[in-house]
C-alpha cells in the first residue's frame, strides 16, 4: 500500500511547493503536481498520471478537496473511479474526506445519496414538464417530413406499382421515410 500525492494550483503565479511539502510529510512516496485550472477535467494530465500510478490498496492523498474536484458531481465521479480501482482517498486539511476510515466512508455515502436524490428530483421535474407539455399538445422530436395527405398519395402510388426509390426522389425524402409512411405499424 502506497500513498500517492496530487497537488494542483490554478494560476501560473501560484506555487505547488507548500502542497508538495505537506504531501511528502504525510508519507507520500510520489507526488504528481500541476498548474492547471480545476475547470479543465480533461486537461489535468498529472491527475491522469497519478491515476495510472495507483494500485489496489493505495491511497490518493490531497491537501484540500478543492485541489481535486470543483463540484460534488466531479468529486463523486473521481471517487467512483478510485473505488473501481480499489484505491482510497484522503484529504489532509479536510478530515471528513478520508475513505480509509469508517467515518469518512459514511460521509461520502451520505453525500453520494444526496447527489443521487438531487438527480432523481431533477429527472422527476423534467418528466413532469414533458408530461405537462404533451398534455397541452406539444409535439416532441423532429417535425414529420410528410403530412397525412402526402402519406395517402404515397400509399396509392405505391399500390399502383411505383417503387419506393421513385417516391422518395419525388418527395425529397429518404427511402426509410417512405417505408415508415407505408408501414406505420412497424414504428416502435
Amino acid at each position: 500500500m502506497a500513498n500517492i500525492g496530487y497537488a494542483r494550483v490554478s494560476a501560473t503565479d501560484q506555487h505547488v511547493d507548500g502542497q508538495i511539502e505537506k504531501l511528502m510529510a504525510a508519507g507520500c512516496t510520489k507526488v504528481f503536481a500541476e498548474k492547471v485550472s480545476g475547470k479543465s477535467t480533461d486537461g489535468r494530465r498529472e491527475l491522469a498520471r497519478a491515476f495510472k500510478a495507483l494500485r489496489p490498496g493505495d491511497v490518493l492523498v490531497i491537501t484540500k478537496l478543492d485541489r481535486l474536484a470543483r463540484s460534488i458531481r466531479d468529486l463523486l465521479s473521481i471517487i467512483d473511479q478510485l473505488k473501481a480501482g480499489g484505491v482510497m482517498l484522503k484529504a489532509l486539511d479536510d478530515a471528513w474526506l478520508d475513505t480509509t476510515s469508517a467515518q469518512g466512508e459514511l460521509i461520502l455515502q451520505i453525500m453520494g445519496s444526496l447527489a443521487e436524490f438531487e438527480r432523481k428530483l431533477i429527472r422527476q421535474r423534467c418528466e413532469e414538464g414533458i408530461k405537462r407539455a404533451r398534455d397541452m399538445g406539444k409535439q416532441f422530436g423532429r417535425p414529420a417530413s410528410l403530412d397525412a395527405g402526402q402519406r395517402r398519395k404515397i400509399a396509392a402510388r405505391h399500390a399502383s406499382g411505383e417503387s419506393m426509390a421513385k417516391l422518395a426522389e419525388d418527395y425529397g425524402v429518404g427511402i426509410g421515410t417512405i417505408h415508415r409512411a407505408l408501414h406505420p405499424a412497424a414504428i416502435t
